[in-house]
């Protein structure tokens, strides 16, 4: 069974976790995606432990499935490779600062002249246009720049980092890849490649899907702890008394009445988002009290048949054991030298097309022969661009 994607063939620029997780995605759905890797300035994701087989395995997991081209694009040679790697590709993604692929000679303007059908996808915090285009940022920047950050945390302590990369995951992998495919339909039907301009900060900014009315139509920027799903209603996680913790969302008033049978506070009940904001401290207080008096297996064991939207709060090793995650299968084992090792799995479902996990992502340059091999380039050629430093 091979994946949707398999007809497509993606040139990978890009390093730490925006641009490697989109074509991440590309790559279990089918893609044949090759990483260029400066081999004078390795991915910085590569020296994050742990080890296995002597790569980290974030950057293995990050890269499954990608073969990995040593390039120096400083290098008239490495170019030339690049220039001639671009006709047979469909899709560049790259991540650096707007105007350095033009500068180094494998822009989009230089790379369409020999395929005018390509798509090329550039990834950037704040875009090619504006104020910010060459302005340095990380994922916390973006998120504090759109907004985000205002109202994620809480009133007495202020806005706190997320503990994913929403705007490097959120927005610059997975709007990447929905621009790219979107991109792959309008050339099917017209036969025209094109430019994709993806700012994280846009992204991230898109986001505010049930914020962004009160703010530009009602006038009312949301605040920490002031909506009813970031703290300021009782939709919010409460410790038990074995210091773990619950998450309690039950918002439409028959979860949260089966819920406030469950903690035998029923006259709680009625107090539901219904609540005037006033009452809103003094009922979270309450409840507070109730789930401290049992531990989070006894009010699991409670909460088992009844339907209250309540589960636990799981670190990653216990939401990977899980039933529902275990009999979704979205820890899988990869292919890594003689053995395996165990990734997350993409979380895409097709009926006749299922994700691909070919092998984890291996060293720096460990398939550059074999790419220059396909290309056309002899053993000889092949040797001088590495003794010239143009490949390694």
């Amino acid at each position: 069974m091979k994946g949707p994607l398999e007809s497509l063939k993606v040139l990978d620029f890009t390093s730490l976790l925006p641009g490697p997780f989109g074509t991440l995605i590309l790559a279990d759905l089918g893609a044949e995606v090759v990483r260029v890797e400066s081999p004078t300035r390795p991915d910085l994701v590569r020296a994050l432990p742990p080890f296995t087989d002597g790569v980290s395995a974030v950057h293995a997991h990050l890269n499954r499935s990608k073969r990995s081209l040593a390039l120096d694009l400083k290098q008239p040679d490495a170019v030339a490779v690049i220039q001639r790697m671009v006709q047979d590709y469909d899709i560049v993604v790259e991540q650096f600062r707007p105007g350095v692929m033009d500068r180094l000679g494998v822009g989009y303007q230089a790379l369409r002249e020999h395929n005018p059908r390509l798509i090329y996808c550039a990834i950037t915090g704040y875009g090619q246009t504006g104020p910010y285009r060459d302005r340095a940022g990380h994922d916390l920047n973006y998120l504090a720049l759109s907004g985000i950050t205002s109202y994620n945390g809480r009133a007495e302590q202020g806005p706190a980092p997320m503990a994913c990369q929403v705007a490097d995951v959120a927005g610059g992998s997975c709007h990447a890849v929905m621009a790219i495919l979107a991109a792959v339909i309008h050339r099917d039907r017209t036969g025209e490649g094109q430019f994709i301009d993806i700012s994280m900060t846009d992204a991230a900014f898109s986001l505010h899907a049930l914020t962004a009315a009160s703010a530009l139509v009602g006038g009312s920027d949301p605040a920490l702890e002031g909506t009813q799903l970031n703290g300021g209603s009782f939709y919010d996680c409460y410790a038990t008394a074995d210091g773990r913790w619950l998450s309690v969302a039950g918002l439409e008033p028959q979860f949260f009445a089966r819920f406030c049978q469950v903690i035998e506070r029923p006259e709680l009940a009625g107090r539901g988002l219904a609540m005037a904001p006033d009452m809103v401290a003094e009922v979270k207080a309450e409840i507070s009290a109730a789930l401290k008096q049992r531990t989070l297996a006894q009010w699991l064991d409670r909460f088992a048949e009844v339907d209250a939207c309540v589960e636990p709060v799981l670190t990653v090793s216990e939401a990977a054991a899980h039933p529902q995650l275990v009999a979704r299968e979205m820890v899988v084992d990869v292919p890594q030298g003689a053995g395996h090792q165990a990734q997350v799995a993409s979380p895409f479902r097709f009926s006749a097309t299922a994700p691909q996990y070919r092998f984890a992502g291996g060293a720096l340059g460990a398939d550059t022969t074999a790419v220059l091999a396909e290309l056309g380039y002899s053993e000889d050629q092949i040797t001088s661009l590495r003794n010239t430093g143009a490949a390694q």
